[in-house]
Formats: C-alpha cells, structure tokens, sequence
C-alpha cells in the first residue's frame, strides 16, 4: 500500500512538472524573444510577386537545373524557381539570355577572292531562353552544392508534369522524357525532370572572377597605367608578334623597388619594355588593335582579341582561326633573297620603326586578373 502511494506522488510531481514546462514554454513562445528568433530555422522566400531575377551576388557557383523557350517560357521558370523556394527549399534564380541566329557570321576558309567566308545558320531564328539556376555557394566543392545536386537530380516538380495536354516548355523534354522510357539503369531511369543538372559558374560574373590564382602582384603592379595593356583586351586570346628579352629579375626587394618606380629596371629590361611600348604605339597609330604586356623577364605586343584559336576537326588538329592566321601571316617572316646569290632565298622578320617582329608569331591566352582573390583580400584587411 505504501508503494502504491509513492508512485502516485511521483506520478503527481511529474505532472506538476509536465505543466510548469507546459505554461512557461507557452510564454516564452508567445513572448518569443529575439535570442529565439535567431535559433529558428530559415527557409528560402517563396513569393509569387517577386521575379528572383539573377545577379552577381547569387554565386558565384551555381546549379544549372533546366532552360526554358518557347512560348511560356517565362512563365514556365518563374513557376519552377517558385517551386524549387517553397517546396525543395533551394534558392533559385532566373536568367535570360537572346540567341540571334539571324546575321551572318565569319566561317571557316577564305572565299573566292581571299575574304573571310561568310555563312548563314540553316536555321534563321532568334529567340529568348530562361534558365533556372540554384544558387549561393562561394566554391564548386562546396558540400552544400553536391546536396542540392541531387535533391534536384531526383525531385519531380509538379510545374513540370503535363498541363492540361501540353508539356511546358522545358528545353529537350520530350527526349529526355523519351530517354528515361528505354533506358536500363535505374539510376537513370529514376531520375527527374531536372536529372540533366550540373554545376556552373553564375553566368553575370566575369570571367576574371574565376581565374585561380592570377598574376603575380609585382607583375601587375609592372603593368599598371599602361595605356594599351594586354590585361584589357577583352578577348580570351590574343596573337603575340614581337618579344623583347631583358635580364631575369628574381631579387623580391628589387623587383620591389622596380615596381613603385622608385628605382630604374635594369638595362636590358627597360630596353625590352620600351621597345615593346614603342612598337605598340606605332601600331595603334595605323589603327591596329595592339597591346603590350611586360614580366620580370621579357615584355611582348600582341594583335587582336578572339574568344576562340580555332575550331577542332574530326581527324584531330585545330582548324585556326582565319583572322589569327591572317595576322600570324601578315607579321610573319618574309622571304628575301640572299645576297650574293640569284636564287636563294631567305626569311627575314619584318619589322616597324626599326622595331624587329618575331619570326613565328603565335596565339597567347589573355592574362587576367583573378577578381576572386582580389575580394578576398579586401575582405582581409
């Protein structure tokens, strides 16, 4: 009997407890003070009204998750990015992008008269595709990108399912949707709509942004004020057509000194780097599009701006670019006759203002400045 009484008194304490928990947790709910607020968990806004349009800041790696055109594109990714916020919890944007295939463009070869050929694409169209990207993470091994990943891979939105009789207009639905019909492997097969997405970088940023590394601080400080420097041409490559060597300059105090002009660079260097300017000048007063770009150990000019050397062939070699062959051609080598004999011949390198070109000029890739490291180190200081 006495056991019986003492269960019942703890039953009753625990309920007298059950209840003190019970109220004051009630009140601190209702009070819900600002140290709660900020221990609650964050979801991604999901609101009808805004566009979620992309910018800068939503990066700078993304995930590209599907591309819409065609009539209701728009409206298509802007119910996509609304799903993916309230119902997968993932941040997404969209972004529009114009494709003109309208204008002729500069192909492969020269026509019959040593122009450029000029072709046309068999499908005169242009048109406006909205992508949808999830974004927010600061590096492409973020642990947080692999997650989102595959929660896309695998997630069926119901924006994407059929509407009333008609897919939305979803890039490649059809075949994708074909593909999954016969294809074998499960993890394939069950996969969603969004199955095909894959890490990008966020299309706003510059290219800059993403070099790993960049120039050397002492070399960019060698560049800086430089009128026509290479580090502003706005193409990925460039063709190099003069070099000029001076001394090796590995002493860190020296190249120091050189860099914040409080000390003459040696001889040979400066030299090398007037000449390269001087050239560089010249050539810009023909109206030709020259840079000039100087290292610790030699200074370069360089012609034009192309986003691409060439094209790959099926056989294997690189198809050059016309334009850079032209140049590489028209500043190249050429052929003399040699003295004291009526039929051999030589190359001789051109030159400009007693300025000597190289006798092979070569494509060079663009040097760039990484933007990247130039963010995190103003987030250092």
């Amino acid at each position: 009997m006495g056991t019986i009484i003492v269960q019942r008194r703890r039953i009753a304490g625990l309920t007298a407890l059950t209840v003190f928990l019970l109220v004051h947790t009630s009140a601190i709910c209702l009070a819900e003070p600002s140290w709660i607020r900020r221990l609650s968990f964050k979801r991604v806004e999901a609101d009808p009204s805004e566009t979620y349009e992309l910018t800068e800041s939503h990066g700078p790696w993304m995930i590209l998750a599907a591309a819409f055109a065609g009539e209701g594109a728009r409206t298509d990714a802007h119910e996509l990015v609304l799903e993916l916020r309230d119902s997968f919890d993932l941040p997404a944007y969209i972004h529009r992008k114009n494709y003109d295939f309208k204008d002729s463009v500069e192909g492969l070869g020269l026509d019959p008269y040593g122009n450029p050929r000029r072709m046309k694409y068999r499908n005169s169209i242009a048109y406006d595709e909205y992508a949808v990207l999830v974004g927010d993470f600061e590096t492409i091994n973020d642990p947080a990108i692999g997650k989102a990943l595959k929660k896309l891979k695998h997630c069926h939105p119901e924006c994407l399912s059929s509407k009333n009789g008609r897919h939305p207009s979803l890039r490649f639905y059809g075949l994708r949707t074909m593909q999954k019909k016969i294809n074998g492997d499960p993890s394939k097969s069950n996969k969603g709509p969004l199955g095909s997405a894959f890490k990008t970088r966020n299309p706003i940023l510059p290219r800059e942004y993403f070099v790993s590394g960049g120039i050397n601080p002492m070399v960019l400080e060698m560049n800086k004020g430089v009128k026509h420097s290479l580090l502003t041409c706005p193409g990925k490559y460039s063709v190099r057509v003069a070099t000029f060597r001076g001394n090796v300059v590995l002493d860190q105090s020296r190249i120091q000194r050189i860099a914040s002009n409080n000390e003459r660079m040696e001889s040979r260097l400066a030299q090398a780097a007037e000449k390269a300017h001087s050239l560089a000048v010249a050539l810009r007063q023909r109206g030709v599009q020259a840079y000039e770009f100087h290292d610790r150990h030699e200074s370069i000019v360089t012609i034009g701006s192309f986003d691409s050397v060439g094209t790959p062939r099926q056989d294997g070699p690189t198809e050059i670019n016309p334009s850079i062959w032209r140049i590489m051609t028209a500043y190249g080598p050429e052929k003399k006759k040699l003295p004291g004999s009526a039929q051999a011949t030589g190359v001789m390198p051109r030159s400009l203002g007693g300025v000597s070109f190289d006798i092979q000029p070569t494509p060079v890739e663009v040097p760039r400045k990484s933007a990247a490291n130039t963010i995190a180190q103003s987030k250092r200081r």
